[in-house]
């Protein structure tokens, strides 16, 4: 019986020196804050003994690490992205190590459709891996008022343009060669018949046309939000 209860004690001595030596009570040391991207809902980063936690609502910036298409992919798609620098507190804390690499799923692709709707690709940032190979589970979403990611305004723009000019030219041409037929004098007025008319039927067209798929560079980045707290765990000491 003796030997028994002088087991349990140095058992007891045992798990109670690991705990110490492990600090496995978890307690917050300070709160800091994180250098807001654009469409942050808070900066909030809680510090503990055991871990950094980067609060839901913060947003951070993740580049393609390849060049992505979207008529290419489909739905249960993984795709990888990176953190190419690395992410402190404003009080100096690191929080993320460079080179970091994030791992999202299409959960979703909408296609280009008519009158003009680009393409919109839904994604879950679902995995951070830290350069140590350390997998981390992550929720976070792209940062649009949608959660999707989709062609910005300056390419449709440039698209509605191209279409517009395009026929304004077939347009002048055709103006021109009316104006020939009866009367050379009369090019004034087949230009002034002929632009307009095209550019309109131009503009007409690039509008009830389907869409553009979306496509990134490597490199191209994205602003993505936390959907939840983000926990990067210390290593024990």
């Amino acid at each position: 019986m003796k030997k028994i209860l002088l087991l349990l004690c140095i058992i007891s001595i045992g798990c109670t020196r690991f705990a110490d030596t492990c600090n496995c009570q978890e307690e917050i040391i300070s709160k800091e804050h994180m250098f807001c991207e654009k469409g942050a809902i808070t900066n909030q980063v809680v510090i503990t003994n055991l871990r950094n936690i980067i609060c839901k609502g913060n947003a951070l910036k993740v580049v393609f690490n390849e060049k992505f298409k979207s008529e290419c992919v489909k739905a249960g798609d993984r795709v990888n992205f990176s953190i190419p620098e690395a992410i402190y507190t404003q009080e100096g804390t690191l929080i993320i190590p460079a080179c970091s690499k994030v791992v999202a799923t299409v959960i979703k692709i909408e296609k280009p459709r008519i009158p003009n709707k680009n393409a919109r690709v839904y994604f879950n940032f679902e995995c951070l891996i830290l350069p140590d190979g350390t997998a981390i589970s992550m929720s976070a979403r792209p940062k649009s008022k949608d959660s999707s990611l989709k062609e910005n305004g300056w390419h449709t723009a440039g698209k509605l343009t191209a279409w517009t000019l395009g026929l304004g030219i077939v347009g002048a041409g055709a103006g021109t060669g009316f104006a020939f037929i009866p009367n050379p004098a009369k090019l004034g007025v087949g230009y002034a018949i002929g632009i307009p008319v095209g550019t309109s039927v131009g503009l007409i067209t690039g509008l009830i046309t389907p869409g553009l798929n979306y496509h990134a560079k490597a490199g191209e980045a994205v602003i993505i939000i936390l959907c939840e707290d983000l926990c990067v765990n210390k290593q024990c000491s």
